[in-house]
């Protein structure tokens, strides 16, 4: 039977379940996009650029659990989208990266785009798969998808020839797909016995852990919860024993010493890395549980008592029945809600009326969006305000580019989990600088009917980056962004853009968001943001790291600020 490769790659991606592909068709692959506009269960999504369809495919898993594909020519198509492959690839965010190759069966040399694709892309993918012929497409598209799912999520890449594409083929004796799916076994017995023994364990929570019973557990220990900041909403953070996004030097005065009170530490679904800990600025009250489905995390950063590889909803079933339950604590409940009385008063206290507070800002799109709203962040500040000030109540609703920490995500990602949760609001905080990069797929947001809510954060930096030359060198350097024209820009792809420039009109503004977007249509916020104020995030890294410093060298940062800000 002679089949076009294109319509077994549809296919497969149908069986898969996958709904969304992102890209921009090629010479390479036109037959395959032939065959996916005749497909009524795959959409297609053409980008303005390819960065952004795997941002857009990032989004999609996180706001939604489905996985989706970025389709890239050879080449260029494959290295702008990489940077957005990287960051599922850290994060854990499991992606098709549907590619093309070059022909295999010309002989020819030097052909259009021939570089050695899988050697760039292995450092970030978890495995790259190339089809010999015809006969092995189906099966190769649906062994990246179940390598993709399972275990640590993340990215793999299909190399697909461009001949089977372009060519008809002989599949009659097409080679059989054969799922191979393990379970990793949960034995908690030892850390049951050491949760049983502990007066006020602290429990840490990372993305890995969203689908476990959570709020039993941690009412079943009454123990404080912290998250990592991908963790953010796994455990509510509405519940009285939820502390804050981390428990270390970038975390409150209250949350800190809460934290240094308990005597064990279960962490479930985390890695430690770097960016979760401010800058390994935590320190896990010992002994230490770490439960991961990657044993290669297990005891990485920190010595563990109990190492225990498991899926975590399985782990945390099997270790309910064998906890003793702690006696409710309504002193540690009180504590934490003065706790965040407190922070919160301090936020509603501080900062320039003249321009956009973020608390007020934050507080005020929770409330007119409502609980169900997915926000998404660009690397800086955007993404510490919102850890630091948003409460939700469910994951899957803070979508962050953390441990890759790519600039341009907020927009691009936004779009994406509009596409797979079309029900749900969708607010981007995008940095100006930011927006720069990728503001642009507005465009594809009005083509494409995605009515996500783009909130442009205008303080006219590179906020994060110029907070820390500030406050290291007294100097910013490269830092300040030249002046431009957000409504220019959203006019010119047909968006509507909304000035927001105080305090005072935080309400009107959103409000007319609200309606926008409620009919359909993308709408850009042009958004006079004050970040006179450091988060606890950014004091917590600049504190950490500062006192790792030689003698030598804090004496010379410390004079060097001091002198520059004398002499102006």
């Amino acid at each position: 039977m002679a089949e076009i490769g294109g319509r077994l790659v549809v296919r497969a991606l149908e069986d898969e379940g996958i709904e969304l592909a992102f890209g921009i068709p090629g010479t390479h692959n036109i037959e395959l996009y032939d065959a996916l506009a005749q497909s009524k269960r795959v959409r297609t999504i053409l980008v303005t650029d390819e960065q952004s369809a795997s941002f857009m495919a990032d989004g999609a898993w996180r706001a939604s659990g489905r996985m989706a594909c970025v389709n890239v020519v050879p080449g260029a198509g494959l290295t702008h989208a990489m940077s957005g492959i990287a960051e599922a690839f850290m994060d854990t965010v499991p992606m098709l990266v549907l590619g093309c190759g070059i022909r295999r069966d010309t002989g020819r040399a030097f052909q259009l785009h021939d570089v050695d694709q899988a050697a760039m892309i292995a450092p970030v993918t978890k495995a790259q798969l190339r089809p010999a012929s015809a006969r092995e497409l189906y099966a190769t598209i649906r062994t990246a998808c179940e390598i993709a799912r399972s275990g640590a999520p993340g990215p793999v890449f299909v190399e697909v020839p461009a001949e089977l594409y372009l060519l008809s083929h002989d599949v009659r004796d097409e080679a059989p797909f054969v799922p191979v799916r393990s379970i990793a076994e949960a034995d908690p017995r030892e850390a049951a016995a050491l949760l049983n023994r502990s007066k006020r364990p602290l429990v840490y929570l990372g993305l890995g852990a969203a689908n476990a019973n959570l709020v039993e557990l941690i009412e079943r220990l009454e123990a404080p919860v912290s998250s990592t900041y991908q963790g953010k909403g796994v455990a509510p953070e509405t519940h009285p024993l939820f502390l804050w996004p981390g428990f270390g030097d970038a975390a409150p005065a209250f949350v800190r010493e809460i934290a240094r009170e308990c005597d064990a530490t279960l962490a479930i679904g985390c890695r430690f890395g770097e960016v979760a800990t401010a800058s390994y600025g935590i320190e896990p009250p010992g002994p230490l549980i770490h439960v991961d489905i990657d044993p290669s995390v297990l005891g990485r950063n920190h010595r563990t008592a109990v190492a225990v590889q498991s899926d975590a909803a399985r782990f945390v079933d099997v270790l309910l029945p064998l906890l003793q339950p702690h006696p409710r604590d309504e002193k540690l409940r009180e504590r934490i809600r003065r706790g965040h009385d407190a922070v919160r008063q301090e936020w509603l206290g501080s900062g320039d009326t003249s321009r956009v507070p973020p608390f007020a800002l934050l507080d005020a799109l929770q409330r007119t969006f409502g609980d169900e709203t997915i926000f998404t962040t660009d690397s800086g500040n955007g993404t510490f305000i919102a850890m630091e000030m948003l409460r939700l109540t469910a994951p899957g609703r803070f979508l962050g580019p953390i441990d890759y920490s790519c600039m341009g995500y907020a927009v691009p990602a936004a779009i994406g989990a509009k596409l797979a949760r079309p029900g749900a609001p969708v607010v981007a905080l995008a940095g100006d600088g930011a927006f720069l990069m990728t503001g642009l797929e507005l465009l594809t947001a009005a083509t494409q009917g995605a009515a996500v809510v783009v909130v442009v954060l205008r303080d006219r930096e590179l906020a994060q980056i110029a907070q820390f030359q500030h406050t290291a060198m007294n100097r910013k350097t490269a830092s300040i962004i030249g002046e431009y024209d957000v409504e220019a820009i959203c006019r010119g792809v047909g968006v509507e853009c909304l000035q927001l420039r105080n305090a005072a009109e935080i309400t009107s503004v959103l409000s007319r968001a609200r309606e926008i977007a409620q009919e359909g249509r993308p709408i850009a916020i042009d958004c006079a943001i004050d970040y006179s104020r450091k988060t606890f995030f950014t004091s917590g890294v600049v504190k950490t790291n500062f006192g790792r410093l030689p003698w030598r060298d804090r004496l010379r940062y410390a004079g060097r600020a001091v002198l520059r800000r004398v002499t102006g």
